[in-house]
């Protein structure tokens, strides 16, 4: 018997539809569906009744999955972290992330974790900072910086681009500048506000063109996207975001910002079972919407 496909069972067992659990595992469903019939074909008996909601677990699936669990449960007891357990994975996960990262990239793909783990409370506190090493405000935190000091372990999330963004309409009214020292001239630019800028890491315009200023400010990237969107001006805005809005358009595409997330958790709370199934679908998630994060 393959470990891999009892791991795949466990997977299609708690997600309770086959195309979920692989999108969940990031293994081709085709692939996952072979590996089951693989395992069946081993055991000679039928795990799983295809209905119209998804798989449900026969008497034998049943019996199956008690001693599948026992098992993960005693490899993950000696030292390898648990790479999850769906429902016995409970409590309250609570997340810190940066706004435009907690508005408008992981709400797309939550409802997936979710469902794996329907006992798991998350919370997405939306903070320009970072968790507290003393206090323990939250268990992971998504940064634009990494952290240098602190009982903290941080890694590489992933890269994501921004470019500079208008509505359809804003460049009918008002032409489309050919290069970037052309916005000094006859445009309205979005932006952050100055003073209320807590990190050198957003101050995108000054990438495109030096001395450009905005003269429409907001500390809310949602809020200068929505200017955007109606048309008040020209903004630098996550591709993420940007490209799934029709009226929006790249004005200099070939003008691509590179900024990089980083994955933080406390040293103390890393190894637990709620961080670790979220830390190890987030890293499968990033790295299957990279064309998303970093267009070319």
């Amino acid at each position: 018997m393959n470990w891999n496909d009892l791991q795949d069972f466990l997977a299609i067992a708690r997600a309770g539809k086959l195309a979920s659990a692989a999108e969940a595992s990031g293994v081709d469903a085709t692939t996952m569906g072979r590996r089951l019939r693989r395992l069946e074909r081993s055991l000679g008996q039928r795990l799983f009744e295809q209905t119209r909601e998804g798989q449900v677990l026969t008497e034998a699936g049943e019996a199956l999955l008690v001693r599948a669990e026992a098992m993960e449960r005693a490899a993950s007891g000696i030292g390898e972290p648990a790479a999850g357990h769906g429902e016995s994975v409970t409590g309250t996960l609570r997340l810190a992330l940066p706004e435009g990262f907690a508005s408008s990239f992981l709400p797309w793909h939550l409802e997936e974790f979710a469902q794996a783990h329907p006992r798991l409370t998350v919370d997405l506190a939306v903070t320009p900072g970072l968790l507290s090493p003393t206090k323990r405000e939250a268990d992971v935190a998504i940064v634009l910086s990494r952290p240098r000091s602190g009982p903290l372990i941080a890694g590489k999330l992933m890269d994501y681009a921004l470019r500079l963004y208008a509505s359809r309409e804003y460049l009918a009214r008002h032409g489309t500048p050919s290069k970037p020292s052309d916005l000094s001239r006859g445009h309205r630019l979005v932006g952050y506000v100055p003073d209320l800028l807590h990190m050198p890491e957003l101050r995108h315009l000054d990438r495109l063109h030096p001395g450009l200023e905005p003269t429409l400010r907001s500390s809310s990237i949602n809020a200068q996207h929505n200017l955007v969107v109606a048309g008040a001006g020209l903004g630098v805005l996550h591709c993420f975001a940007a490209d799934r809005h029709d009226e929006l358009v790249p004005v200099f595409p070939e003008e691509r910002i590179t900024r990089t997330y980083w994955l933080v958790t406390h040293r103390d709370t890393h190894q637990l079972e709620r961080v670790q199934v979220f830390r190890n679908w987030l890293l499968r998630l990033v790295k299957r919407e990279r064309a998303a994060l970093l267009p070319e």
